[in-house]
């Protein structure tokens, strides 16, 4: 749970935990499992509370929802004492309700204290009503600021815009905001949550040669986007270039750069607000056209990448396949080092909001609990979940959660035998593979215990069957497995990040 709260702390993800606890009168007199849970979350939340009467958990409630949400989204954690849970009459009996008729004074002195504080625990409560939820706080730009950066855009012939997971906080706003960046042209590259929110394929995205287009940009808008290790810390921008952040956290407008405009706002109500700023945009065709052909050039490059035949399924060829045959109603998880970065280059999501992974702490384990998350959301779309054979330990035992609900869930294994983002340079460099050998498992066997289904795939000539069994066994209610025993190439030799 607290590498959960860490990671949804690091995403920016508004989440909220509840804690359950022992009973209000047992606090710090050794009852089971009693310990100071506040000590242990309040690092990693926004905010942190204890209630300690039944009339506090609505009020309480609200708050954790507003305060999750508002500036930079996070977790928080409510903890709730287990006699706060039930009604008065069952907490009565829980603490002995007696006659003290005949009772000593020592008996009748206790029973006046827990009848004491069971009142207070019960007092004030206002029958079933519950007050409105809270709206969270934001904060605003100005006209001023929307018509600066409208100037800088119109006037700059290179520029270049990078939109991440900031800009995707309200998830409302998506389809409008896609429809602004596709008004306003501007060249863009989508990371994080906001993969996907220009559709399947689009003019005005680019996927490819990011490092060096942001080298050649003479104006870059940095969308929701924090300068840090996947920027190489501000050493993939060009410096000549105008640099404009907008950012709900003070922290990340100036973090690693000196922007010329810094803009504390929602990037994806700026972005809306800032296509409707000028009545027409330029149409950098020249500019675009030098993206497209490098665009064009590293897809071909890909392609020839999935040719080469290697000692198992084809990892590229692999994700190529699935490209082809992914239906528009899908959900895309990466759980994995290796294997699912591979698929980012490859798989295109098709819409908004259809791709999630864990963020800039890259846990493992997220897969099972983000697909059980999206299958509720979305209950008629295949969730597929991109696996490594090292990730899917951690949360493969969910199949038996998709089978029990009927969740059209498959989870995908790359079964290398390894944890292959860390193999490829410790090897290299140190000339050793310690502990980062796995046994080629059958994964999928884990999911018929559960009752639902899977199979092993060996070659690439049966991958689009096996894609396709998987989405008729989804219809079915059944989740899936695919244990795709694959090998190694070296498209992503030397991507290790520090």
């Amino acid at each position: 749970t607290i590498t959960a709260l860490k990671n949804a702390q690091m995403a920016q993800s508004p989440v909220l935990l509840l804690g359950g606890a022992t009973a209000t009168l047992l606090r710090n007199r050794g009852a089971l499992q009693d310990i100071d849970q506040m000590a242990l979350v309040r690092p990693h939340v926004k905010w942190a509370a204890r209630v300690k009467r039944q009339r506090e958990i609505a009020p309480a409630l609200n708050k954790a929802l507003r305060i999750a949400r508002s500036g930079v989204p996070g977790p928080v954690f409510l903890e709730v004492p287990v006699d706060l849970l039930y009604n008065e009459e069952t907490v009565r009996e829980w603490y002995g309700k007696k006659n003290t008729a005949g009772a000593s004074l020592v008996e009748k002195t206790v029973q006046w204290y827990i009848n004491r504080h069971v009142n207070a625990l019960f007092s004030g409560m206002q029958g079933n009503s519950l007050p409105g939820p809270e709206e969270p706080q934001i904060p605003a730009f100005t006209q001023t600021e929307v018509n600066a950066v409208a100037a800088e855009v119109k006037k700059a012939r290179r520029p270049l815009m990078i939109i991440s997971s900031g800009a995707m906080m309200e998830v409302e706003n998506a389809r409008t905001l896609c429809a602004a960046v596709k008004r306003m042209g501007i060249p863009v590259y989508l990371s994080g949550m906001a993969r996907g929110l220009t559709g399947h394929i689009s003019e005005v995205q680019y996927r490819h040669k990011r490092k060096m287009a942001l080298r050649e940009a003479d104006c870059i808008l940095l969308c929701g986007v924090p300068v840090d290790f996947r920027l190489d810390y501000g050493s993939h921008l060009n410096r000549k270039a105008r640099k404009i952040v907008i950012n709900r956290s003070q922290e990340e407008l100036k973090k690693n750069i000196s922007p010329n405009k810094a803009i504390l706002a929602d990037p994806g109500a700026f972005l809306i607000e800032l296509s409707g700023a000028a009545d027409t945009f330029p149409d950098w065709s020249d500019w675009k056209e030098q993206l497209r052909q490098r665009e064009d050039a590293r897809e071909a490059e890909i392609r020839k990448t999935a040719e080469a035949r290697i000692d198992g399924v084809n990892p590229v060829a692999f994700f190529l396949q699935m490209e082809g045959l992914l239906p528009d109603r899908s959900v895309l998880i990466a759980d994995g080092g290796d294997f699912a970065a591979t698929a980012s280059y490859t798989l295109r999501p098709r819409r908004p909001l259809a791709w999630l992974d864990p963020g800039v702490f890259g846990t493992l384990g997220v897969g099972g609990g983000f697909a059980m998350g999206a299958a509720l959301r979305y209950p008629n779309d295949y969730i597929w979940i991109i696996y490594g054979d090292g990730s899917a330990a951690y949360s493969l035992m969910e199949m038996d959660t998709f089978r029990k609900y009927g969740m059209k869930v498959c989870g995908i294994i790359g079964n290398n035998g390894s944890w292959e983002q860390i193999a490829r340079d410790q090897v290299t460099l140190l000339g050793s593979d310690t502990a980062t050998s796995l046994p080629r498992s059958d994964y999928h066997k884990v999911a018929e215990a559960f009752g639902a289904a899977g199979e092993r795939v060996e070659q690439l000539e049966d991958v689009e069957g096996a894609l396709k069994r998987a989405m008729e066994s989804m219809d079915k209610g059944v989740p899936y497995v695919i244990n795709a025993i694959i090998g190694s190439t070296d498209f992503r030799q030397g991507s290790i990040s520090m």
